[in-house]
């Protein structure tokens, strides 16, 4: 499996770009295999998947699960496109209070990988999107938590969102207190 892995400015969070096969009939996309992903460091044990899908000028996020549900995510957007966005919430993390934005679009197929302790959020601009995640723990609502989307320097491409009522009393990143600790050997993500 080709996979090109680019890092985003967070530790342990990547962008991944599956190689495509296409030819007359469409395309054939592989977006996991195990040992490659191991090989990158990266989860291969996923306890849940799902998806959402949001209407044009849609925000979600930014979300987190606190621990011991605290989990990471692998994020495709299967149809349209969005921005997506995390914020490293990590003590001692040299990204910590960092946010980091990836545009990912059905077209081209990228995904992006959110390891414990970041905030993950998106939003759509002027079509719809599915999004499609992967999560290492199943959703604990008990330890939902979250910050508040416009409370950093993101350059969202959207002033006034559509945002649901749990998203809109979000915290600010400055009123969080993060349980997260950094740690080092954890984000050993091997050299894409």
């Amino acid at each position: 499996m080709d996979l090109d892995a680019r890092p985003t400015g967070i530790p342990g969070c990547l962008e991944l770009r599956p190689r495509e096969i296409s030819d007359h009939r469409g395309a054939f996309i592989k977006t996991f295999r195990e040992d490659r992903f191991r090989a990158l460091g990266l989860p291969t044990d996923w306890a849940e998947q799902y998806y959402s899908e949001s209407r044009p000028g849609v925000l979600r996020g930014l979300h987190l699960q606190l621990p011991p549900f605290d989990h990471g995510k692998l994020v495709h957007c299967m149809r349209g496109h969005v921005v997506d966005v995390v914020v490293d919430l990590r003590k001692g993390s040299p990204a910590e209070g960092q946010a980091a934005r990836v545009e990912l679009s059905a077209e081209t197929r990228n995904m992006l990988y959110v390891p414990n302790g970041l905030a993950h959020g998106f939003c759509t601009t002027d079509v719809p999107a599915t999004v499609l995640y992967c999560a290492t723990t199943v959703h604990a609502p008990d330890f939902e938590a979250g910050i508040r989307w416009d409370s950093l320097a993101v350059a969202w491409p959207l002033s006034a969102p559509t945002l649901s009522a749990r998203d809109a009393r979000l915290p600010p990143l400055s009123a969080f207190e993060s349980p997260f600790v950094f740690d080092p050997d954890a984000q050993a993500i091997a050299t894409p």
